[in-house]
């Protein structure tokens, strides 16, 4: 049979070209359709894409195919042409529906590949069939033309499963690119199929040929139904794309306020405008105890009739007129599920539709926490965190209050000021953490006292604490009256002055009141508290232990205290400061053995100044630390400047105060004073208190350290402090110093005289010195010396005296007693 040879019509060739590309971008873009839905739509877009897509890739073949151009006139039948769009249909369905997979496996892309594979080449093939002459093929480019359709399927399933997946702004273009990529495969195999086709001369037309359609008008036809295919079905997913991100968008901004309104921590409960409950977060639950199941479509009054009164404001601000609707706050307390009462921060928040309130949303928020953390910080900053009890702020705003009604009402108040005596010797011996518990029990004792004063009326009394050991308190109602006022004081002093068990020892402190009556004393807060400090401190200058009421002679003492605070601040830098020397004597023969060195102040309006007079205020004042090292270098001096002049070699004795005891650097300042001076060490005896004692380690430290030097300790006031006995065989103590608190009545009191003889014998067996001073009179020396009393000290022998008085009265005579000695040795 003779071959027929043909030509191709390039404008044809083409335009099968482009619509092969518009085809394959088409199919792109649907894979990509098919993939952002679901359900029915999914199945809708993959049976309406199949069709679009088939009918393209079958419009390309039938358009290359009518591109080739025969000698002879050749019809097609339509029969065998349906048959052929039916397999590009399929095809193309194979090809979609595997791109809507979200996972995709190589068996299934092999299967998928070689189905569309089969399908593309038995839609050109069967095609060629419909054609009215006789064809033949070439084996070997057959089988090419199957392979350049496997490359074109596989080719079309992964890049539809690559679009599936990419979402950027430039995807058109990249699937245009590739759409004239898979054009260029499709019609590869489909010129490739034409070049592996011989066509012949038909003698006899074939039965089912019968039913041919004419070239030109199947031309028109397939090129005309090819585009409009094309067309209408990409503007109905440019259509659908443009709803389906609309709808998107919506969803997720549905989702963004779910996420928001289920996730929230506080309590959110939607209502309508009738109150009833449209919907509530899980933290609804969380908060009332209530589920969503027991107040969906149920009154709001459900979960609202337990919060208190404020309930009904509540509902009412879920029914707003429409002309004034606006967010509402509130603040409640409700007992949820578990008998908790809760604190709570409402919001009532309209819901605006379309111009119309249509409901509202109730926010929640539990403030427990942030309430009790609010009450705890308040607390905190009006009480006093070491004692429980009120501090100066709130008792600040409990004065001003207390003011104001008794000026309304014309009633009376006390305001009371205590000092606690002697703290200050406790808290530095024992150490600050003693000395706070040492305050709580005071302050525990000052409450007891108070509660049983006034067991109906404790209320009436308000107790602060100012600061380190001052306590104030505020008497209202009946009980401020001066009978009252006066019972309380007395009943404090006593329970104050009780002992008090610390570091297994007893100690007992005294306190200071003062008392100022509104409105006699002052009718503001700051004059009531200044004439209560002034009469405490009267009462801390005439003895301690006791109460006192204000008076306005107080005011000029106060002012004179201030006075002579300001002189003192600078008498050492004017030299005002001077010394004095009282002589101890022996017993035995009259000798001076030893001074004591006694400050005085040499005052430029008031004249000399004894020490109690300003000492116990440069104690207060801190003025301690710079006149008790002073007194230490000058009275080494003077004795170092004696013993230069051929004096008597003796001991000069200096008191030390609890303050200078306890300073840091006393080894030093004692080390420095007698470099200084040139003194040797056992020519100082420094002279110490028992309460300085409490602290046992502290003390032994210092002691030894000071011992090391060769100073000696002499422990003045011996038998007048609370201390125990064990201290004298461990600490290194020289000399006892009898107080003379036990001298004074000695002739009379056989106790006193017992007390002295008891003393004397016990450091006469400890190996130590004892001495006795404040002797005044010749009996009380008669009685020291039968007790063996070897050492003496008091007015009876001399005064304290200036150093010349002290030269003129004692060295001389020393002198000539020395040199008479001599002489009768010689």
């Amino acid at each position: 049979m003779e071959h027929i040879h043909g030509t191709y019509n390039l404008q044809l060739v083409i335009l099968s070209y482009i619509i092969a590309s518009l085809s394959s971008y088409v199919a792109l873009d649907l894979a990509g359709r098919v993939s952002l839905t679901s359900g029915r739509a999914r199945h809708w877009w993959i049976a309406c894409g199949a069709v679009s897509m088939g009918l393209g890739i079958w419009s390309m073949h039938f358009v290359g195919m009518l591109a080739f151009v025969l000698p002879i006139h050749v019809s097609y039948s339509t029969d065998i042409i349906m048959v052929s769009v039916l397999l590009a249909i399929a095809a193309s369905g194979v090809a979609l529906n595997f791109a809507r997979r979200e996972s995709h496996k190589i068996a299934r892309l092999v299967l998928a590949g070689l189905l569309m594979t089969i399908g593309i080449t038995s839609m050109h093939y069967v095609g060629m069939e419909a054609m009215s002459i006789p064809v033949t093929y070439k084996p070997t480019l057959v089988s090419l033309s199957v392979l350049v359709a496997a490359v074109a399927s596989f080719a079309a399933l992964w890049l539809m499963f690559y679009f599936n997946r990419r979402d950027s702004k430039l995807s058109w273009v990249y699937k245009m690119g590739s759409g004239f990529i898979m054009g260029l495969g499709i019609a590869g195999m489909h010129y490739t199929g034409m070049e592996a086709a011989r066509f012949h001369q038909a003698r006899i037309i074939p039965d089912h040929l019968s039913r041919q359609v004419e070239p030109e008008m199947l031309a028109y036809l397939i090129t005309a139904g090819s585009f409009v295919t094309i067309g209408l079905t990409l503007f109905g997913n440019f259509i659908n794309q443009r709803m389906s991100l609309k709808d998107q968008r919506i969803r997720e901004s549905e989702q963004w306020y779910q996420a928001l309104y289920h996730n929230h921590s506080d309590a959110i409960i939607s209502v309508d405008r009738a109150g009833v409950i449209k919907g509530i977060n899980a933290a609804v639950t969380t908060i009332t105890g209530y589920t969503e199941k027991r107040v969906i479509d149920y009154p709001v009054e459900q979960i609202l009739k337990h919060l208190d009164p404020q309930c009904e404001s509540i509902h009412n601000a879920c029914k707003w007129d429409d002309q004034e609707v606006e967010q509402q706050l509130f603040m409640a307390k409700m007992r949820n599920g578990r008998d908790e009462l809760l604190d709570l921060s409402i919001a009532v928040i309209p819901v605006i539709i379309d111009e119309t309130h249509v409901g509202s949303h109730i926010l929640i928020k539990d403030i427990t926490e942030e309430t009790q953390a609010q009450e705890i910080i308040r607390h905190q900053a009006l009480q006093d965190p070491l004692t429980g009890l009120y501090n100066r702020r709130k008792l600040d705003e409990v004065l001003a209050n207390t003011i104001h009604i008794c000026k309304e009402n014309e009633a009376r108040f006390a305001v009371m000021v205590m000092d606690i005596d002697r703290f200050k010797m406790i808290n530095d011996s024992l150490g600050h953490s003693i000395g706070d518990i040492f305050l709580k029990e005071v302050s525990s004792r000052i409450t007891s006292t108070i509660e049983a004063s006034y067991p109906q009326a404790a209320s009436n009394v308000t107790l602060a604490r100012m600061g380190g050991d001052e306590f104030t308190m505020v008497v209202t109602g009946e009980q401020a009256t001066e009978k009252h006022i006066v019972q309380l004081a007395e009943q404090i002093v006593e329970a104050i002055q009780q002992p008090y068990r610390l570091q297994e020892n007893d100690f007992y402190v005294t306190t200071s009141i003062g008392i100022a009556m509104y409105p006699e004393h002052g009718d503001v807060a700051d004059d009531l508290i200044k004439h209560a400090d002034s009469a405490m401190y009267e009462v801390k200058k005439n003895g301690k232990n006791g109460y006192q009421f204000y008076t306005a002679q107080l005011d000029s003492e106060l002012y004179e205290r201030i006075e002579l605070e300001g002189y003192l601040r600078k008498a050492l830098e004017r030299n005002e400061m001077v010394l004095y020397y009282q002589p101890q004597i022996r017993t035995q023969d009259g000798q001076m053995i030893g001074v004591e060195a006694l400050i005085r102040w040499q005052h430029p309006i008031k004249g000399l100044l004894a020490p109690d007079v300003f000492i116990p205020l440069a104690e207060e004042t801190g003025l301690i630390y710079e006149i008790g090292n002073w007194t230490l270098r000058e009275a080494c001096r003077q004795m170092k400047a004696w013993h230069a002049s051929d004096g008597p070699r003796i001991p000069v004795s200096v008191n030390l105060s609890s303050q200078q005891f306890h300073q840091p650097n006393l080894v030093e300042q004692v080390q420095n004073a007698l470099s200084e001076t040139g003194l040797e060490a056992k020519y100082l005896e420094l002279e110490i208190t028992e309460s300085m004692m409490m602290d046992a380690a502290v003390s032994t430290a210092i002691l030894n350290e000071l011992s090391a030097l060769g100073v000696k300790i002499s422990l003045d006031d011996f038998g007048t402090g609370y201390s125990s006995l064990s201290y004298l065989k461990h600490f290194p103590i020289h000399k006892l110093k009898i107080d003379r608190s036990f001298v004074t009545d000695i002739t009379e009191s056989h106790s006193d005289q017992a007390i002295v003889a008891t003393i004397i014998s016990m450091a006469q067996n400890l190996q130590m010195e004892v001495i006795a001073e404040g002797i005044e009179t010749k009996g009380q020396l008669d009685i020291l010396m039968q007790n063996e009393c070897k050492e003496i000290q008091g007015y009876y022998f001399s005064r304290p005296l200036p150093a010349s008085e002290v030269e003129n009265s004692f060295f001389v005579p020393w002198r000539l007693f020395e040199e008479s000695n001599s002489v009768v040795h010689s």
